[in-house]
């Protein structure tokens, strides 16, 4: 199935998200300027009043976040990326940089590094999962950090959440099942169906980016038909719906396909019988990595949502500024 309209990341100013254009099936593709401490000055008996604060002249247009995720607060799952969009292009030469003024701490020492999917994006992942219980602090101190284009940051942004139970699904496509453990035990494994060979699901590993109780979906909003009369048609509010890329795959339930575990009935989603779907729903979180197998149609791209985990580490390395780090508690 189709979503008309979603959104991703949290913003870091005044609530705003950044919105993602996605369809089941569908192809990815002001903080206070320091004053100046100033005294008064004598001449004789006569005293000068003190000079009115002034405000550091900026180095250049400013550079800007349009969102950060997790939002800071929160209890996400082992497979959640620190995602960061910038509002303008940050230059090749600048990234090292801007990097190390995103300093990431946590409670417990992690390998992992920056990659920059895009001018615009850069994600941090570990290189294997998140431990579970790790508290995770990004303190980006961005004040006159350059971005390589002429633009200089303004503004310091600090997240802290928390890594919770490792919950995970591994989907089957061709053995139209999922099993789902927590913290290494299996606790349910359920019959589902996947996309059918004209609208294969995508392969790989998606942190779920968020989840809603109710979603429209519609085949027109990606292109797959506007024609009321094709078969391929659909125009459906549908429950329990688990969001895994910004193209528009989903976990949930449908009603054209109420019974699942037999054939290949969506569009690229997965689809849950509906108690198992409000199961589903109840017990998975963002960040809880979704693993689908079987489908010919490849795997995500690791920035269709959250797929980061979908690429090596050594391609992850080779998109990075800095490199290779290992965290270490906050001071």
């Amino acid at each position: 199935m189709g979503r008309v309209r979603t959104s991703m990341g949290i913003a870091l100013v005044a609530g705003a998200v950044l919105a993602g254009t996605s369809a089941c099936g569908g192809n990815s593709s002001a903080s206070t300027p320091p004053k100046d401490d100033a005294k008064a000055s004598s001449s004789g008996s006569a005293v000068t009043p003190s000079p009115k604060p002034t405000t550091p002249k900026p180095l250049g247009p400013p550079m800007l976040l349009d969102t950060i995720t997790p939002q800071t607060g929160t209890t996400v799952g082992v497979a959640m990326p620190i995602s960061v969009v910038f509002t303008n292009p940050v230059a090749t030469s600048a990234r090292a940089g801007v990097e190390k003024a995103m300093k990431i701490s946590t409670s417990v020492p992690t390998t992992g590094a920056w990659h920059w999917f895009s001018s615009t994006r850069a994600d941090f992942r570990p290189q294997d999962y998140w431990k579970p219980g790790t508290k995770v602090t990004i303190d980006a101190d961005l004040k006159n950090v350059p971005n390589g284009n002429g633009r200089y940051g303004t503004h310091s942004y600090t997240h802290t959440f928390t890594i919770g139970d490792d919950n995970r699904a591994s989907v089957s496509v061709t053995g139209h099942s999922m099993k789902v453990t927590h913290n290494d035990t299996v606790v349910k494994t359920m019959p589902i169906d996947a996309g059918s060979p004209s609208f294969p699901s995508w392969d790989g590993t998606m942190a779920v980016i968020d989840k809603q109780k109710e979603v429209r979906m519609t085949s027109c909003s990606v292109g797959i038909s506007c024609n009321k009369s094709s078969p391929d048609y659909y125009d459906l509010t549908l429950p329990w719906d688990v969001h895994l890329t910004t193209s528009g795959t989903y976990v949930h339930y449908s009603t054209g396909d109420p019974y699942p575990g037999h054939s290949y009935g969506s569009h690229g989603c997965v689809h849950l019988s509906l108690a198992n779907a409000k199961w589903f729903y109840n017990f998975i979180k963002p960040g809880d990595p979704i693993t689908i197998t079987g489908s010919p149609r490849g795997k995500a791209k690791g920035d269709n949502g959250y797929a980061d985990f979908n690429l090596s580490w050594s391609t992850w390395l080779a998109q990075s500024g800095e490199g290779q780090i290992t965290t270490s508690p906050a001071a």
